[in-house]
């Protein structure tokens, strides 16, 4: 227990500290939307603090660490080129307006220092995953949560990608992207996140004090669902758009499944 709290204190030192680097190149740039790409590098760095520090299953900790690590570094590089040479994102412009002068403030409290309490808390698993010793080798837990893992990247890159493609065609320009994946949910990048999440549950879930990290998966999704996500960014950058108002009377919002009528 001693290593646990000593592991898991040093990796929330890691990422808070990461979070105020991330503050304050927001305000050098008056852009805070760099929050959105140190999100997936934070949990590579939290995957990796604990490789070191732990000594549980050898091949447990690899799997999970190489996990995160392939999911984390996509979604940075995906973030961050996605957002080259484009302003702030509408959803922390809106704040900005909001809170005017404070707003520098406001977002190291409500963007960078709580995502890094978000993400060190959704990362439990992958911390408490990698500590346990055992069981000392692989087990059906091991693959069905690697097997859910892969069938989640997939699907957020994939949607990642569909979406990216139909941006960058300047003939959609004002239009909702409804076609492919996103025929079928109108997150399902969002929903492939989620599901990644579960995948890393079930890997940690039969090790000591595993089942309690169901936190994580739940934690992301509701996220997803609430906070940070689908809700968030249905109230802002689709807000009065009468195609998107079709869209949503006929697609799912998260889970995939087939259109209405």
């Amino acid at each position: 227990m001693n290593d646990i709290i000593r592991i898991m204190l040093i990796n929330l030192c890691a990422v808070m500290l990461l979070q105020v680097c991330g503050w304050l190149i927001s305000l050098a740039r008056k852009n805070v939307t760099i929050a959105d790409s140190i999100w997936g590098a934070g949990f590579v760095i939290i995957a990796w603090l604990t490789f070191f520090q732990s000594g549980g299953f050898f091949g447990r900790k690899l799997l999970i660490t190489a996990a995160v690590t392939l999911w984390g570094l996509r979604l940075f590089i995906h973030i961050t080129t996605r957002g080259i040479g484009k302003g702030e994102d509408p959803r922390y412009g809106e704040w900005r307006k909001k809170y005017g002068a404070k707003f520098p403030l406001v977002s190291l409290f409500r963007v960078f220092l709580i995502q890094g309490i978000f993400m060190w808390l959704i990362a439990l698993p992958v911390q408490i995953g990698q500590i346990a010793p055992l069981p000392g080798h692989f087990t059906v837990f091991d693959l069905a949560g690697i097997l859910i893992w892969l069938t989640g990247i997939t699907i957020e890159a994939s949607a990642d990608y569909q979406l990216s493609r139909f941006i960058a065609d300047h003939g959609n320009r004002g239009k909702v992207m409804r076609y492919k994946l996103w025929k079928y949910s109108r997150h399902p990048n969002y929903f492939g996140e989620s599901t990644i999440w579960w995948g890393i549950f079930i890997i940690a879930c039969q090790v000591e004090y595993g089942v309690l990290t169901v936190i994580s998966p739940l934690l992301i999704t509701y996220t997803l669902l609430k906070l940070t996500g689908v809700s968030l960014m249905e109230e802002t950058i689709f807000k009065d758009n009468p195609e998107y108002d079709e869209y949503k009377r006929v697609t799912s919002s998260f889970i995939p499944w087939f259109p209405k009528g």
